[in-house]
């Protein structure tokens, strides 16, 4: 299994942490080698150089921004080719500012069952550096 979670305090209001960490081109500055574009149903992050690469392709099932003190909640499927699973990002007011709580089951097709510790290792890593520069 390859689910990992993050979760980040930040001083931001609840709505701002919002709109910072669902604003998808900003994704591709916080992610190495990655642009992210979006049509406001499916997101599309392309990662890699020059003609090598691959995108991850997702759909947004849930989209409940936080209003009036309750929790936002956004729903990403993934449906390309190499990368499967699903993204969930809930943002919620916490003494004064905002709790995200990053959670994702990440599948690349190509890699056995026996690299999904390493791989959720990974996803942990690089997203939890991706969410600081998303909240910065």
């Amino acid at each position: 299994m390859t689910e990992f979670r993050i979760v980040q305090a930040t001083a931001l209001p609840a709505e701002e942490a919002w709109r910072r960490v669902t604003d998808w081109s900003r994704h591709g500055a916080a992610v190495p080698f990655t642009t992210v574009r979006s049509d406001g149903r499916t997101v599309v992050a392309r990662t890699g150089a020059g003609r090598l690469g691959f995108d991850d392709t997702m759909d947004l099932t849930r989209w409940e921004p936080p209003q009036g003190g309750r929790t936002g909640t956004c729903h990403l499927a993934k449906r390309g080719p190499v990368v499967t699973g699903w993204a969930r990002i809930e943002v919620r007011p916490h003494h004064g500012g905002a709790l995200v709580r990053w959670s994702e089951d990440l599948r690349i097709a190509a890699l056995p069952a026996l690299l999904d510790r390493p791989t959720a290792w990974c996803g942990r890593l690089l997203f939890r550096r991706a969410l600081r520069a998303l909240l910065r």
